[in-house]
C-alpha cells in the first residue's frame, strides 16, 4: 500500500461491518478512513478527499441520503450506499440524492470489490462529455461529437429519443441511473410515465445488443431504473 492507492471513505456506525471491512479493503491495497456519524462523515469527506465513499443509511445523528445530498454540493466522488434498507423506494431515494451505487446488507467481499472496481474506473475516465469523446462496450461504438452510433462496421439508425437515452446511460456508465433522472433528462422535467422507457430500452436492446431478451450491457434494475455495463454480463 502506498500513499497512491485509492482512499475509501466507510461512514458506517456498526463496529461488526467495520471489523469485516477493513482486512478485506486493505488487503486490496486501499487505503481506509472511518467515520461513524454522519456529521463526521461529510467533515472527512471534507478534509480527506477520498476516492470512493463507502456510506450506511442508517447513522446515529442523521441519514445517509442527506450526506449524499451534502457532499454532492461540492463533489462528485462515487457514492456506494451499503444499507440493510431494500426497499425500493429507499435505494431510488438514495440514487436520486446522488448515490452512484447501492449495495443490500449482507453482501458478499467479492460483490462489493466488483462495485468498487467499477466506481474507481468510472471516476478516472472523468466527464465524457467532450466533442471528440468516444464510448464503446461490446461491438458497439458510439462517437458523441459526431453523434454516431456504430454496431461493428455498421452504422445503427437511432431515434432523438434513443439516443439521448444511451447518452445519458454513457455518461452513467457502470451506474443505476433511475426511472425519474432518465425521464427528467430524456424527456423533460414533467414527464413521469414509466412506460416511455420501456418501450424506448427495448428498443435500444433490438438495436445494440446481440440477444436484445438477454441483454449483456443494458441491464434492468428492477423497480429502480437502468444502468449501462460496465463490464458485461456473463
Amino acid at each position: 500500500m502506498t500513499e497512491h492507492s485509492p482512499l475509501i471513505l466507510l461512514v458506517e456506525d456498526e463496529p461488526q461491518l467495520r471489523r469485516f471491512l477493513r482486512p478485506m479493503l486493505r488487503a486490496q491495497n486501499y487505503r481506509l478512513v472511518e467515520a461513524e456519524t454522519a456529521r463526521e462523515g461529510v467533515a472527512l469527506a471534507h478534509s480527506h478527499n477520498p476516492d470512493v465513499i463507502l456510506l450506511d443509511l442508517g447513522l446515529p445523528d442523521g441519514d445517509g441520503v442527506e450526506v449524499t445530498r451534502q457532499i454532492r454540493v461540492w463533489s462528485p466522488v462515487p457514492i456506494i450506499v451499503i444499507s440493510a434498507r431494500g426497499k425500493e423506494q429507499d435505494k431510488v431515494g438514495a440514487l436520486d440524492a446522488g448515490a452512484d451505487d447501492y449495495l443490500i446488507k449482507p453482501f458478499g467481499s467479492a460483490e462489493l470489490l466488483a462495485r468498487l472496481r467499477v466506481a474507481l474506473r468510472h471516476a478516472a475516465r472523468g466527464s465524457l462529455a467532450t466533442p471528440d469523446a468516444i464510448h464503446t462496450f461490446g461491438d458497439v461504438r458510439v462517437d458523441l461529437g459526431r453523434r454516431t452510433v456504430h454496431r461493428g462496421e455498421v452504422e445503427v439508425h437511432l431515434t432523438p429519443h434513443e439516443y439521448k437515452l444511451l447518452v445519458t446511460l454513457i455518461h452513467n456508465v457502470g451506474k443505476v441511473v433511475t426511472h425519474r433522472q432518465l425521464l427528467r433528462e430524456v424527456w423533460g422535467p414533467g414527464a413521469q410515465e414509466n412506460h416511455y422507457l420501456r418501450v424506448y430500452m427495448g428498443q435500444l436492446r433490438q438495436k445494440l445488443e446481440e440477444d436484445p431478451a438477454r441483454p449483456r450491457w443494458l441491464a434492468t434494475d428492477a423497480g429502480v431504473g437502468y444502468r449501462l455495463r460496465d463490464e458485461p454480463a456473463r
